[in-house]
């Protein structure tokens, strides 16, 4: 595989006369390409530590970031480089997107199980003074997911820093999916696309699909 992509010319409208639908993520040409988060590095192998590779677009971002990870370990750590980045960027708008799961055969009801998370999510998972804005799937805490119901999780893992660059990964904000597990991903220097992926995840917010975290 090539660590470079070409552009591809630009198809003549069949039917000028109208606008096209919207067309998938995928049809966008890619302006930019970066070697792919590869873990664990091979030789032979052309790709970048993932953690490197998201540690950059955190520390580099000036106005946003969008966060989405289905589940992370040793909260202080994973999310120190964000809280960090908070500080030094008072302007910064930071956006987590994380699963709350219930535990199997856990009768309580969502509503205790989201003020459990948040309680320990703020009092021992975020290290910084400053907060995010944390949203998260209802579906999750569904009893009838556990019976084969319609649940369904916020199983998402990507990075979208100032709707400019967007990293789309298999790796969970662990340290074991940074450093030791065989993760893939794509990081892209593409506006269009950038805008594309926060978009659709400001849609499922201001739709009500993903629900704010309550303060502790």
């Amino acid at each position: 595989m090539s660590p470079a992509a070409s552009e591809s010319p630009t198809p003549p409208d069949p039917a000028p006369h109208r606008r096209p639908s919207p067309q998938p993520i995928r049809s966008i040409p890619v302006r930019r390409y970066d070697p792919p988060p590869m873990n664990p590095a091979a030789a032979g192998c052309h790709g970048r530590a993932t953690r490197r590779v998201v540690e950059e677009l955190i520390g580099g971002a000036e106005r946003s970031l969008l966060v989405s990870s289905f589940v992370f370990f040793d909260g202080p750590r994973a999310f120190d480089p964000l809280a960090r980045r908070m500080e030094e960027r008072p302007a910064l708008e930071v956006t987590l997107l994380l699963n709350i799961q219930r535990q199997r055969r856990d009768p309580a009801p969502s509503d205790q199980l989201v003020r459990r998370f948040a309680d320990r999510f703020w009092k021992k998972d975020w290290p910084g003074d400053r907060r995010p804005a944390v949203f998260y799937d209802p579906r999750s805490l569904d009893p009838a997911a556990e019976a084969g119901g319609d649940g369904g999780v916020l199983h998402a893992k990507a990075v979208v820093a100032d709707d400019e660059s967007v990293l789309v990964t298999s790796a969970n904000l662990t340290e074991a999916a940074f450093d030791r597990n065989i993760e893939m991903g794509l990081v892209l220097r593409d506006r269009p696309l950038a805008l594309s992926v926060s978009a659709r995840f400001r849609a499922l917010i201001e739709r009500r699909h993903l629900l704010p975290l309550p303060a502790a």
